[in-house]
């Protein structure tokens, strides 16, 4: 899809997402057990590279760009996406102080990464389905492993548009 950005993930941003996975340790209510800590970095490293700012990463926004507080929200995936592919939120990330969110998802391999596209916050949660834990999410067939808000890739803004 054009608007999607296909990342090449190179040694530079591994070790950079390592270290500071390293520094984080697990976060409380983490969904993977702190395994997830480096595809999240490497998100993080990969918008923050693609907008030529500087990572700003607290609790509840991973970056600032033109005056927006940005959380990353990235998927750890074993195929290039497809428009019809969803994000998720997990209910328990919404309480985050953010303006937008930019989604990513980066290769089991760390060889590759999308930025997928953005979304405001509000617009997101308002547009987005939710799902229970344990529910079958009947456009994939996926059982919900935490209550989570889910949205296509195509129901997102390009993420050149931020630029």
């Amino acid at each position: 899809m054009k608007y999607m950005r296909h990342v090449k993930i190179n040694k530079k941003h591994i070790q950079q997402a390592r270290k500071m996975s390293d520094a984080m340790g697990q976060l409380n209510n983490s969904i993977t057990k702190g395994q997830g800590n480096i595809i999240g970095f490497l998100g993080e490293i990969i918008v923050a590279e693609y907008l030529n700012i500087i990572l700003n990463n607290t609790y509840d926004y991973d970056l600032v760009y033109k005056n927006k507080k940005i959380d990353v929200k990235s998927k750890r995936v074993t195929t290039p996406p497809k428009s019809y592919y969803e994000c998720s939120i997990a209910a328990l990330n919404t309480k985050q102080k953010c303006d937008l969110y930019v989604f990513t998802r980066i290769k089991n391999d760390l060889s590759t990464g999308w930025i997928l596209g953005y979304l405001e916050k509000n617009k997101y949660l308002n547009d987005s389905k939710f799902l229970k834990k344990d529910e079958i999410d009947l456009d994939n067939n996926w059982k919900v492993i935490t209550d989570c808000y889910n949205l296509p890739i195509n129901k997102l803004k390009d993420v050149k548009e931020l630029q």
